[in-house]
């Protein structure tokens, strides 16, 4: 079992990655470079909301920045989240130099997905 401070640690990112623009931020990031523009653009989100989402995000330690002249580019100081979070969504992942996709399975996600269609289904969400 993991300890305390491990659990809280835990417990933060994914207080902070509980919010829909957050993850679409990072997923539009990916595991790349991009500026505002290009994040805004990949998600439709208004620069305003962009960069409040960036801050937590950026002062967190989940992304870095670099400038080059007037432009701030950001990226994952980890891109292995990125994967991480697509197993968790059940998302089929490539394997490096391997044409067939590999098949995540990740049990408490289907778990999430039949809660989440009975509270759909009931419309209480």
């Amino acid at each position: 079992m993991l300890d305390d401070t491990s659990i809280e640690i835990l417990s933060r990112l994914f207080k902070l990655l509980n919010d829909p623009n957050r993850l679409r931020i990072i997923f539009a990031i990916d595991k790349e470079r991009r500026s505002v523009s290009e994040i805004m653009e990949a998600t439709g989100l208004s620069q305003t909301l962009v960069s409040f989402h960036l801050r937590p995000l950026r002062e967190s330690g989940i992304l870095s920045t670099e400038r080059k002249g007037a432009f701030i580019y950001y990226s994952l100081t980890e891109p292995g989240l990125i994967d991480l979070l697509k197993s968790l969504g059940g998302v089929k992942l490539k394997e490096e130099g391997v044409d067939e996709k590999k098949e995540i399975i990740c049990p408490p996600m289907s778990f999430m997905r039949q809660w989440m269609g009975e509270k759909f289904n009931k419309k209480e969400v």
